[in-house]
């Protein structure tokens, strides 16, 4: 391994994430987990022949649900 290509051989930290940065990505991460819920949801709510695939659309909304709660309690954490 070169080592000379090491970000942060000389301790340098200027490619650090600020809090700000940090809770952008944060706020960006829980428009995306929205998104994609609404999108499962209503799906799910027009699959009316395949039960079990409408089923996992809307386990897969719950699972972007409780990602949105945790992004929520992080954002907040950070404010």
């Amino acid at each position: 391994m070169n080592h000379e290509y090491d970000y942060d051989r000389d301790n340098d930290r200027e490619d650090q994430l600020s809090i700000d940065d940090i809770k952008q990505l944060l706020q960006d991460s829980l428009k995306q987990e929205e998104e994609l819920m609404r999108s499962y949801l209503i799906s799910a709510e027009r699959i009316h022949t395949d039960g079990e695939l409408k089923l996992r659309l809307m386990n897969f909304a719950e699972g972007n649900a409780k990602r949105s709660r945790q992004l929520q309690e992080e954002i907040k954490t950070l404010s």
